[in-house]
């Protein structure tokens, strides 16, 4: 499985911006999509994930309500929506994919096989 996230860039705060995450090989209905980013000098932080086969998307608990993650089985693509951006949200956003997930593991980014290459964003005040 690979994995290409696009869509970062610099923005100001207020701002709304969309991520793209692009999946190619084998995927199973099991399979899940889950977005993490990390900031400079912080730990990898979970975002948002969405199970490929269907289903309810998770989301981190602190970050509910501005962002939104959808899946594109046609283009083969999951897409992260950020809204209200604040400098706080300025990080590398990355996206993995992991096979046979629970949902209890969706958060855990050790549950995670493969990992794109991650897109920045930053957001200027």
């Amino acid at each position: 499985v690979q994995l290409q996230a696009s869509g970062g860039g610099l923005v100001q705060a207020g701002d709304s911006l969309g991520l793209s995450c692009e999946v190619s090989g084998l995927m199973f209905r099991n399979s899940v999509i889950g977005w993490f980013r990390q900031a400079s000098g912080k730990e990898r932080e979970f975002v948002a994930a969405i199970p490929w086969g269907g289903g309810y998307p998770a989301y981190a608990d602190s970050l509910k309500g501005r962002f939104a993650v959808s899946r594109d089985n046609a283009k083969n693509t999951v897409n992260l929506q950020i809204h209200s951006l604040t400098p706080e949200d300025t990080a590398i956003y990355y996206c993995a994919a992991g096979h046979r997930l629970i949902r209890s593991s969706m958060k855990n980014d050790q549950a995670y096989t493969y990992w794109g290459q991650g897109t920045q964003v930053t957001v200027s005040s």
